[in-house]
C-alpha cells in the first residue's frame, strides 16, 4: 500500500530527490518545488542582453511555450526573440505613431497574433501571415496614452485595454471591434461631477476571468465584475464589486497606482508611486464604496465587523514590500515562481528587487539598467525572468551563477550614480520658450537656413548647460548621501 507522503523536515534538494525516487514525492510536485527554490532566486544573474531596439524598451513578454520573447519600444518596433540564443526571429513596425507601451501574444494563436497599445492612445493587432508578412490594424483608441492590456486567460479573442482617459475597453478579435465597458471615476457616486481616474494598470483574475482590476491616479485599486457592467456602451458608470487600499493611504491625493497583478490564489498585488507594494488577500477589500458607512463582512473565520469607511478597518493588514523606489516612471509589479512564491519590481535606482511573498522578506536587489527598470516578466515555466526599462536593451536572467548571492539588508544598498538623460532635466524657462518658438516657426521655401543653424547651435548649448547643471546636482547629492552613510 502506498504510504502517505510527508514533507521532509529539512527541505534540501538532495532529500527531496530521494523522496521522489522512492515514490514518496510526485514528480510534478518535485518539479514545482525545485522551480520555486529560493536557492535559484539567489543565483540569478544576467544570461544575455538583447540589443536591437533604438529606444527605451517598455514591454517584454514570453509566449506560452516560453521559447519566444516579444518586446516593444519607443522606436515603435515590435521584436520577437529567441531569447536563449539572442537571435531575432522577426521584427516589424507596430503601426503606432508613438512609444509602444505593451505588446502581448494572444493565447492559442500559434504566436501569430500580437496585440499592442501605445502612447498615441491606439490599440492595434498584428497578425503574422504564412509568408512572414505582418498585417497591423487599428482596433480602438483612447483619448490619451494607453498604458496596459489585459488578456482574458485561455481566450484567443478577448482582451481589455485601459487609458489615461479613464476608459476601459473590451475587444473581440472575432469581430475586430472595441466596446467601451465603463469609465473609472474618482467618485463612486452616480450623481455629481467627478474626474476620471487616469488608468495605468489593468489585470484579470486567473481564477475568475470575469473579475477585472484597474488602478491609476487614485489610491484605490478597483475590481469590477464585467458581467455587471453595461456592455452596450450606453452607460458611462460602473460600480466596482470591491476596492482595495492600505488604510493609511485612503484619501491620500499624493499617491497613485502604477502596477497590478493577481496571484493564482486571487490575491491582489498593488504598487504605488512614492510608496510601497502591498499584497491584499481576496477577502481584504473595503467594499464597493469605501467612503460609505455601510458595513462589510470580516475576513474568513473572523467574527469582527468591518466598516467600509476605512477609518477602523479590522481586517488582516496587507503584506508590505519595501526598499525599492517608484517615483519617476510607471512601473509594473509581478509574481515569480510556479506558485507565485516571490514578488518582483523594478526601481528608479536601476535595480530589480525580489521579495519572499509570504512574509515580505527582502531577498535580492540585482543591478539591472543604467537608469530605471520598469518591466519584469517571469518565464511561464522556469526560474527565468526578462527585464527592461530606460536602457535600449532587454536583459534575461537565469539561475546560472556559481556563487550564491550574499544576503543584504535594504538599508545597506547604496545609491547608484546614473547616466544623465534629457528627460530627467528640469529644463530652464529660457530653453522651454526657445523650443516652443522653434516648433511654431515654419521656414518658407528658399529661405536662408543660416539663422536656423545659429538657433540650433544656441539650443544645443542650452541643453548642454542644463545637462551639466543636472550632473553637478546629482553628484553633490550622492556625495551628501555617501557622507551621511559613512557617518553612521
Amino acid at each position: 500500500m502506498r504510504r502517505p507522503w510527508k514533507h521532509p523536515t529539512a527541505r534540501h534538494g538532495a532529500a527531496e530527490l530521494c523522496f521522489r525516487e522512492v515514490g514518496d514525492l510526485l514528480p510534478h510536485r518535485f518539479a514545482r518545488r525545485a522551480a520555486a527554490s529560493e536557492e535559484l532566486v539567489m543565483r540569478l544573474q544576467i544570461h544575455r542582453k538583447l540589443n536591437k531596439h533604438t529606444g527605451c524598451v517598455n514591454t517584454v513578454g514570453f509566449n506560452a511555450a516560453g521559447d519566444t520573447l516579444v518586446s516593444g519600444s519607443d522606436d515603435q518596433k515590435v521584436i520577437l526573440w529567441d531569447w536563449d540564443t539572442g537571435a531575432v526571429k522577426m521584427q516589424f513596425h507596430s503601426g503606432h505613431a508613438d512609444n509602444v507601451f505593451q505588446a502581448r501574444f494572444m493565447p492559442y494563436t500559434n504566436d501569430r497574433t500580437i496585440v499592442t497599445c501605445a502612447a498615441d492612445g491606439e490599440v492595434r493587432v498584428a497578425k503574422i501571415q504564412d509568408g512572414r508578412d505582418v498585417l497591423t490594424s487599428l482596433l480602438g483608441e483612447h483619448d490619451g496614452r494607453a498604458h496596459k492590456l489585459a488578456i482574458e486567460p485561455g481566450s484567443p479573442y478577448i482582451f481589455y485595454s485601459c487609458g489615461e482617459d479613464g476608459h476601459v475597453q473590451h475587444f473581440d478579435l472575432r469581430t475586430d471591434t472595441a466596446t467601451e465597458l465603463f469609465i473609472c471615476r474618482k467618485s463612486l457616486a452616480k450623481s455629481g461631477f467627478s474626474f476620471n481616474v487616469h488608468l495605468n494598470a489593468i489585470t484579470t483574475d486567473p481564477r475568475n476571468p470575469n473579475l477585472l482590476a484597474v488602478g491609476g491616479s487614485n489610491s484605490f485599486a478597483r475590481v469590477y465584475d464585467i458581467r455587471k457592467c453595461e456592455s452596450s456602451g450606453s452607460s458611462d458608470f460602473a460600480q466596482p464589486s470591491d476596492c482595495y487600499c492600505p488604510p493609511h493611504l485612503i484619501g491620500d491625493k499624493n499617491v497613485g497606482i502604477t502596477g497590478l497583478a493577481f496571484s493564482h490564489q486571487s490575491e491582489l498585488l498593488v504598487s504605488y508611486n512614492d510608496e510601497n507594494i502591498y499584497l491584499f488577500p481576496k477577502t481584504g477589500g473595503l467594499g464597493p464604496d469605501p467612503k460609505s458607512p455601510a458595513k462589510i463582512g470580516g475576513g474568513e473565520g473572523s467574527n469582527s465587523t468591518v466598516f467600509a469607511s476605512g477609518e477602523d478597518v479590522d481586517q488582516p493588514a496587507p503584506q508590505v514590500y519595501v526598499g525599492h523606489r517608484n517615483c519617476e516612471t510607471v512601473k509594473g509589479v509581478t509574481f515569480i515562481g510556479p506558485n507565485h512564491e516571490y514578488v518582483a519590481s523594478g526601481s528608479d535606482c536601476g535595480r530589480l528587487f525580489i521579495w519572499r511573498k509570504r512574509d515580505g522578506n527582502f531577498l535580492r536587489a540585482m543591478e539591472g539598467d543604467e537608469c530605471i527598470v520598469n518591466c519584469i516578466e517571469p518565464h511561464p515555466h522556469a526560474m527565468t525572468i526578462a527585464s527592461s526599462g530606460i536602457d535600449n536593451d532587454v536583459k534575461l536572467w537565469t539561475p546560472s551563477a556559481v556563487e550564491r548571492a550574499r544576503v543584504v539588508n535594504v538599508e545597506e544598498l547604496k545609491p547608484r550614480k546614473r547616466k544623465a538623460k534629457l528627460w530627467q532635466f528640469a529644463l530652464p524657462e529660457e530653453l522651454v520658450w526657445h523650443v516652443l518658438a522653434s516648433r511654431r516657426r515654419q521656414p518658407a521655401a528658399g529661405e536662408d537656413s543660416s539663422e536656423d543653424l545659429e538657433d540650433n547651435t544656441e539650443l544645443l548649448n542650452l541643453v548642454l548647460q542644463a545637462a551639466n547643471r543636472d550632473n553637478l546636482s546629482d553628484e553633490s547629492d550622492e556625495d551628501e548621501e555617501t557622507s551621511d552613510d559613512s557617518g553612521k
